[in-house]
């Protein structure tokens, strides 16, 4: 019997573990034997990863915040830098978190072990002297978008497209109706979904605001409902609390999970910028995205020039069109958000351009990911001379 293909992975939060089981899987696939280990969540671990660490401990965001963890995170990292070392994997792929593994795929780098990052972090937009860490770091980037690729080769980085498996996931039309009666909806009525986020941090800095927005826009049509898919107890707990405290009255169904679904059954949503919004765009639903930072975070980007593109969603930069409206830090509260929902639910043409666009990013999107990415890492093996002959 022939040897395994040995791969440690670092997955960062819930998307890093849907990525790196699809990965896992399409390895698979195409060379039999898998031996997987490292930092994953239930997903990679259902995919026959060994779990050294769970994805959580890595759910740290903002130029700040992370500080607070950083001891217990450079721990993690030498730990891992060891394990790593004694274990030799083939290859060693860091899905998303950034700022955890573009320092572990930098000493791993440096004993001779291949290294992919895997979804480029968004340097293109915002602290774009950071490509010199990830040139010294990885031997390729598989990057999620096509326009992220022009920004590698100007910089001298191996890149490759390979896709989101979120595109390969979602279907091109999506059934409404079929969504509400799964979720056990009435299937007639203006359903708004609210997203205030994954982490707790978001859905503190936003949860009120979004739900001030739905109060507002109750008033306007009181036909409105709204449901909240939430990312985990956790999220939950602090987001009923809210609830309870600025919207008691309000027409709200809370769900654990459903994400999609409850995006599909929706005619509108209002959602945290991040992953989110991929996942509404990919549904065709018109949106308004807000974000807020830490305070001192927010000083930071705006005071040292961080920040480099005009729009921080995904969906308009994906179109290079200002189809969704942005609201980020101040700029967000319950009256605005309520006003642009309200608008998006009200301009008929508006809305075909957005679904239009959406679907075009969708076809661009959807081009098998799992397997783009999987051919793209045994590409680099294959190169690199491992020591067995890994099938295309």
């Amino acid at each position: 019997m022939s040897d395994p293909l040995v791969i440690g992975l670092v997955a960062g939060e819930s998307s890093g573990d849907t990525l790196g089981a699809a990965l896992l899987e399409a390895l698979r696939a195409r060379v039999g034997k898998i031996e997987a280990f490292g930092i994953a969540g239930p997903r990679m671990r259902a995919a026959g990863c060994e779990v050294w660490a769970d994805s959580h401990e890595l759910a740290v965001m903002g130029l700040i915040e992370p500080l607070v963890h950083l001891p217990r995170l450079f721990a993690l990292r030498r730990r891992l830098v060891r394990n790593m070392v004694r274990r030799r994997p083939h290859v060693f792929v860091g899905i998303d978190a950034p700022a955890f593994n573009i320092g572990l795929e930098a000493k791993l780098r440096a004993r001779d072990i291949p290294t992919v990052q895997y979804v480029s972090p968004q340097v293109w937009a915002w602290r774009q002297g950071r490509v010199r860490s990830i040139a010294a770091a990885c031997d390729l980037v598989l990057c999620l978008f096509p326009f992220e690729m022009q920004f590698y080769s100007e910089h001298g980085v191996r890149a490759e497209f390979v896709g989101h498996p979120l595109a390969d996931q979602i279907p091109l039309d999506t059934d409404r109706a079929l969504a509400r009666k799964e979720l056990g909806l009435a299937p007639q009525g203006t359903l708004i979904a609210l997203l205030p986020g994954s982490r707790l941090g978001e859905v503190r800095r936003l949860g009120e605001d979004f739900l001030r927005a739905a109060v507002w826009l109750q008033a306007q049509r009181p036909d409105a409902m709204f449901i909240a898919p939430m990312a985990s107890p956790q999220v939950r707990a602090v987001f009923a609390a809210q609830r309870d405290r600025v919207a008691p009255g309000l027409a709200l169904q809370l769900f654990d999970g459903h994400s999609q679904q409850s995006l599909i059954a929706a005619n509108a949503v209002l959602v945290a910028s991040g992953t989110a919004t991929l996942e509404t765009l990919l549904t065709r639903r018109p949106m308004v995205v807000a974000y807020r930072f830490s305070a001192l975070t927010a000083f930071l980007l705006r005071s040292l020039g961080l920040v480099k593109v005009s729009h921080f969603s995904q969906p308009n930069l994906l179109t290079g069109k200002s189809l969704v409206p942005e609201f980020l830090q101040e700029q967000v509260n319950g009256p605005a958000l309520g006003q642009a929902l309200l608008q998006q639910l009200s301009d008929a043409p508006a809305k075909k351009l957005l679904q239009d666009e959406f679907l075009k990013v969708h076809r661009q999107l959807r081009v098998g990911a799992a397997d783009r990415a999987a051919a793209a890492v045994l590409d680099l093996l294959n190169e690199r001379r491992v020591d067995r002959a890994l099938p295309l």
